[in-house]
């Protein structure tokens, strides 16, 4: 599928002080994650059921890092793979606690579906809480299995509320080149927006999540592209995650 999890957070994530150090000049960090439906960009890579997921960072005290990330995945059908792995590296520069910039390449994998492989390059901008993210891709599959490009871009905000729980917003437009999204009166368009609102907490060691996300796709559009119509509506999603 040409949508994926927003990796953003992702790739943030691990250069925190949650990574372990291994020396004066590497550090790593390990997370697993539950969540009740893998929604990447709005839209499900589930079929709206639950999904594993894990990662590793290795980092270098420059601001160097790679690693790769992993989730189940079911897009019906007859497709054969259950499996999306994510292999990055990038570069994160820190001005200050409050700035920082994220850049890197990212390159998707589907064992037993090779068809559904593509890369990004991104780019994410952090200003005193404020993120705004760009991911291109020159080989991202169409309806018609040809090579297109595509451009997410998003906007984030994070900011604490009180009892220690987090709250994260974020609004995002997917473009892809060619037409992708059929109305039931025949129309099409080539862009779609998306949105989430999480809250999150830390308990018993764990970060449990609470998100509700949704796009501006109809349930014809969804279904026009995605093979369902219900894998694009509004959802609430469960998440639990440790990091090691």
């Amino acid at each position: 599928m040409n949508t994926r999890l927003l990796i953003a957070f992702a790739c943030l994530a691990p250069l925190t002080a949650q990574a372990l150090p291994l020396n004066a000049d590497f550090s790593l960090d390990m997370s697993l994650a539950a969540t009740s439906d893998y929604r990447s960009r709005g839209i499900s890579q589930s079929l709206g059921d639950p999904a594993l997921q894990a990662g590793a960072t290795l980092m270098h005290s420059s601001g160097l890092y790679l690693g790769a990330w992993t989730s189940t995945v079911d897009y019906g059908f007859d497709y054969k793979t259950r499996q999306e792995i994510e292999y990055y590296a990038g570069w994160y520069w820190q001005a200050s606690d409050a700035i920082s910039l994220d850049i890197g390449y990212l390159k998707y994998s589907y064992p037993k579906e090779g068809q559904f492989n593509m890369s990004e390059v991104y780019a994410i901008l952090d200003l005193y809480g404020l993120k705004l993210g760009a991911y291109y891709s020159s080989d991202a599959p169409n309806a018609f299995g040809k090579d297109q490009d595509t451009l997410y871009s998003y906007v984030a905000y994070s900011f604490a509320l009180p009892a220690e729980v987090g709250l994260e917003l974020r609004a995002g437009r997917n473009d892809v080149k060619d037409p992708a999204f059929w109305s039931a009166s025949g129309d099409d368009r080539n862009a779609y927006y998306e949105w989430e609102a999480k809250l999150s907490r830390e308990f018993v060691g764990v970060t449990w999540g609470l998100s509700y996300i949704d796009t501006d796709l109809s349930k014809s559009e969804c279904s026009s592209w995605y093979g369902y119509d219900d894998l694009c509506s509004a959802t609430v999603v469960v998440s639990a995650s440790k990091a090691f």
